[in-house]
């Protein structure tokens, strides 16, 4: 039996909900509202509005561009 790992910035997916309390959905939600700037501008958005982690907000900006064509 091959366990798919989930690999990539979304590996950190599980670590961002236990830290921060919220679900990934929540800061796609935070990212949609942002949409407009640049990526390191959105990292910075998570990073000042609500004490994220570098490598967390980083993660997030990743994959909500990605999944939204940016």
């Amino acid at each position: 039996m091959v366990e798919n790992k989930v690999t990539g910035p979304a590996s950190y997916f599980p670590s961002i909900e236990k830290k921060y309390g919220k679900p990934i959905e929540h800061w796609m939600k935070e990212l949609k509202k942002v949409s407009k700037l640049a990526h390191m501008e959105q990292v910075a958005h998570l990073k000042e509005n609500f004490e994220m982690g570098h490598g967390h907000a980083n993660a997030l900006v990743h994959v909500f561009r990605q999944k939204n064509g940016l």
